[in-house]
């Protein structure tokens, strides 16, 4: 098994996945089943003038200093993620909600490797709109966050920046689903245990839910 650490740089995620599981840099990386599919949106998102970066292990796409979208590769399919979805129209109707925890549908979800090039005008046009509203500095409106965080959180979150930048970017329901989870533990040995466990999961974008 090769050592595992989470990619720092986009090409890798395409060569050998994101780094997060037991699975990386094997045939069994989810990325090796959805590669083309994944590579059509990379040159979709490159040839609408992105930048690639890599953010929490996958290949993040930038405008005027925002994050756009962000792709994702998983056993039962695969997805394009906008960061600020709530601002898209979704005139084709394609967004979805990734799990129980999304308020707000914001992601792309295929379940073939030819479907983005199916959808590619769809993809474009979304693209251009978020770029548009990057452009103009809009941001969605900050939805009230009526749970508490709990201090062993907010101490990790102080304490490790790129946790606390990969926390600030979930979504409010996914925000909330580690507010509950954390903070239900008794102890604050729990509580840092489940932080700990937890870290991974932040840093790529999920809930404390999501599977």
């Amino acid at each position: 098994m090769p050592d595992r650490a989470m990619i720092t740089q986009p090409q890798a995620y395409f060569d050998q996945g994101c780094g997060r599981c037991d699975r990386f840099a094997t045939p069994d990386c989810s990325t090796r089943a959805w590669l083309k599919g994944l590579l059509t949106l990379r040159r979709i998102c490159r040839d609408a003038g992105l930048t690639e970066v890599a953010k929490w292990g996958h290949p993040c796409y930038m405008h005027a200093g925002r994050n756009i979208a962000i792709m994702g590769a998983f056993r039962g399919d695969y997805r394009l993620t906008f960061m600020n979805a709530a601002l898209l129209k979704d005139s084709e109707g394609l967004l979805e909600r990734q799990g129980p925890n999304t308020k707000q549908p914001d992601c792309i979800r295929f379940t073939d490797t030819d479907a983005p090039t199916r959808l590619e005008p769809a993809i474009r046009a979304y693209l251009a709109e978020a770029m548009a509203y990057a452009d103009q500095g809009l941001l969605p409106p900050k939805e009230p966050n009526d749970v508490p965080l709990p201090d062993e959180l907010v101490e990790a979150l102080d304490g490790d920046p790129d946790l606390a930048e990969a926390f600030a970017a979930l979504t409010p329901g996914r925000q909330k689903s580690w507010a509950f989870q954390i903070g239900s533990a008794k102890t604050a040995a729990t509580r840092v245990s489940r932080i700990e466990k937890g870290r991974a999961k932040i840093m790529a974008g999920e809930g404390a839910t999501d599977r």
